[in-house]
C-alpha cells in the first residue's frame, strides 16, 4: 500500500474549496473533519459538503466523524459519497456493528481514538476495521502542536496489527509536519493527515511530496 498523504480541508479556504483541491493534485485522499459542537467544541461540515466535494474531485473522501451519535449518522456520510468513514470509539455505542454497517454500505470503516484512549482494549476489533486513526492532538481544532506522548500508542497499534496479521491501515492526525512525520512513520503509521502543513505552504502539492518523501524514508529505515 505504501505511504499515503491525506490533506485535511479544515485549514483550507472554505470560500473556494474547489480551488483548494486543485492545489493538491497528488494527494491520496481528501480528509474532511465533521464536527458537531458536542463531541468536540467546534462546528464544521455535514453530508452536503461531502457530497459536493465528492462531485468536485476524483480523489476519495475520508470523512472523520467527530460527532456524538456516530451509530445513527455514519451511514449518511457513505450515502453522500465518502469512501472512508471514521467514527470515534468514545462516541460509538456498538462499534463492531457500526463498522460492519459502514463496510456493507460500500465504504472503508475506520475507528479513531483520542490521545488519552488506549488501543489495547480494542484489539479484538481490528479484523472489523480497514483503518485505525490515532489522534495526535485533542480533536476539535486545526493547527495544534503534535503530542509526542502518542508515539508509544502508534507503535502499540502497529504491534497489534502485526500480531493479528490484518491489513488495517494506521492513520495519524494532528500536528503532522516535516518535523513530526518521520517519528510517526518510524512508529508504524502509514496514512498521514496534514492540514496546516499543507495548506499554509507556498506550494501545497510540493509539501505533499516532501511529506511523502520524509515518511517513506523513515518507514524504510524502520
Amino acid at each position: 500500500m505504501g505511504i499515503q498523504i491525506t490533506p485535511s480541508i479544515l485549514t483550507a479556504d472554505f470560500a473556494d474549496l474547489g480551488a483548494e483541491l486543485a492545489r493538491i493534485p497528488s494527494s491520496d485522499w481528501i480528509h474532511v473533519d465533521v464536527m458537531d459542537n458536542h463531541f468536540v467544541p467546534n462546528l464544521t461540515f455535514g453530508p452536503r459538503t461531502i457530497e459536493a466535494l465528492s462531485n468536485a474531485t476524483s480523489r476519495p473522501i475520508d470523512a472523520h466523524l467527530m460527532i456524538t451519535d456516530a451509530d445513527r449518522n455514519a451511514a449518511a456520510y457513505v450515502e453522500a459519497g465518502a469512501a472512508s468513514v471514521t467514527f470515534h470509539v468514545e462516541a460509538a455505542t456498538a462499534p463492531v456493528r457500526l463498522a460492519r454497517e459502514i463496510r456493507s454500505a460500500g465504504a472503508r470503516a475506520s475507528m479513531a481514538l483520542r490521545p488519552a484512549t488506549p488501543v489495547d482494549p480494542y484489539e479484538d476489533l481490528l479484523p472489523e476495521l480497514d483503518m485505525v486513526l490515532i489522534m495526535t492532538v485533542e480533536p476539535g481544532f486545526g493547527g495544534q502542536k503534535f503530542l509526542d506522548l502518542c508515539l508509544p500508542k502508534i507503535r502499540r497499534a502497529r504491534e497489534l496489527m502485526d500480531k493479528h496479521g490484518v491489513e488495517t491501515w494506521l492513520q495519524v492526525d494532528g500536528g503532522v509536519s516535516l518535523e513530526t512525520i518521520e517519528r510517526c512513520a518510524e512508529a508504524g503509521a502509514d496514512v498521514f493527515v496534514a492540514g496546516s502543513a499543507v495548506f499554509d505552504a507556498e506550494d501545497p502539492d510540493a509539501m505533499i511530496a516532501a511529506l511523502r518523501e520524509k515518511a517513506t524514508g523513515a518507514a524504510d529505515r524502520a
